[in-house]
């Protein structure tokens, strides 16, 4: 081996290390600040994708020009070019592979409620089979044999991830058909309930009011039986039952309690001050008269504020109007030497 003829491949390689460090570390990195300071939409996505290949690329056209210039044996020369060649195809492949699903994300998420990380994952997986597939193609390998092999296969590979599968296509009909999106509020009928985070290929993240975690596979989600508290609209209709004292005057109870209701809703749901909160008598209890308070509310956690202050305000206001929320009263006759005693609790 001639020491003379190692001299231009081992400069061409230390040239294009050389030339990547450069790239990547003085070039690609102000670029990258450069761009972010102009807050260019979709520029995060483009860097974060083109991390470390500039690095990858001009390293491998080192070792491409150094394979050129010194003299292998034509075959081994041959095989090394298709190893260089499929490295570089495979990185471009996944750089497009970053940047499709990126701007899929991007895109998702600016569409309010659809789960972004299922469909920008099959969108990645989709453009790395079709990409490593050309590389066959274009290495000189025959693809149309694989493809055969692959749709046989497919079968056994079906069979054998049924249950993935099974949970993939539940999750993408689950957000087709708009039966439940991220930010949802839902109630499963095993007594689950909390907000969607996410839907993945495989499973639904629920979050609890506890702050807790719950995964449901999408197959489980998708047969079982559920409430969705935000359709058709988030707002909902919040309801309250009180009883008061049959002493007490209706109409005056009526309008006090209308206003303290008005009071509320002017607090947490200004916008939806057009419904009026209304209220009906509806039971002659054992020991008061009982009637329901409608209220409207942004959403389903709002219930809980609401009602707290309503409880809160409605007995200080009762306490100022002199209406009695009566307590249970049991009145107890019992026969002692055929004289009556009158027993009340």
């Amino acid at each position: 081996m001639n020491m003379m003829e190692l001299i231009l491949p081992v400069v061409f390689i230390m040239a294009g290390v050389i030339a990547g460090i450069i790239g990547e570390k003085i070039i690609f990195s102000k670029l990258r600040r450069f761009v972010s300071r102009r807050k260019i939409p979709g520029s995060e996505i483009i860097f974060s994708s083109l991390y470390r290949m500039t690095f990858l690329w001009l390293t491998l056209a080192g070792c491409f020009g150094a394979t050129l210039s010194y003299p292998l044996n034509a075959n081994i020369s041959e095989v090394i070019k298709k190893v260089l060649t499929i490295v570089f195809l495979y990185s471009v492949v996944l750089v497009f592979a970053k940047l499709t699903a990126g701007f899929v994300n991007l895109f998702l998420q600016r569409t309010e409620g659809v789960s972004a990380s299922l469909f920008s994952n099959i969108t990645k997986i989709a453009v790395l089979i079709f990409g490593i597939l050309v590389i066959l193609q274009t290495v000189g390998i025959q693809i149309t044999p694989l493809i055969t092999t692959l749709g046989i296969g497919g079968l056994a590979v079906g069979l054998a991830l049924q249950d993935t599968l099974a949970n993939l296509f539940s999750g993408v009909y689950l957000i087709i058909s708009k039966q439940v999106k991220t930010g949802d509020y839902v109630k499963l009928d095993g007594g689950y309930e909390g907000y969607i985070t996410d839907i993945t290929w495989r499973n639904t993240t629920i979050k609890e009011l506890s702050n807790n975690v719950i995964i449901v596979p999408n197959s489980k989600l998708g047969t079982s039986i559920f409430t969705n508290y935000h359709l058709p609209v988030k707002e909902i209709t919040l309801t309250l039952n009180v009883g008061v004292s049959y002493d007490s005057d209706l109409d005056k109870v009526e309008r006090v309690t209308l206003e303290v209701a008005r009071e509320v809703m002017q607090e947490i749901a200004p916008g939806l001050m057009k419904n009026e909160p209304y209220m009906r008598f509806h039971t002659f209890g054992d020991f008061s008269i009982n009637y329901t308070l409608y209220m409207r509310v942004n959403e389903f956690f709002e219930q809980r504020l609401a009602k707290h202050l309503l409880v809160k305000k409605l007995h200080k206001r009762y306490q100022q109007e002199r209406i009695e929320i009566p307590f249970p009263i049991r009145d107890v006759y019992v026969q002692n030497n055929g004289n009556k005693v009158i027993n009340q609790d």
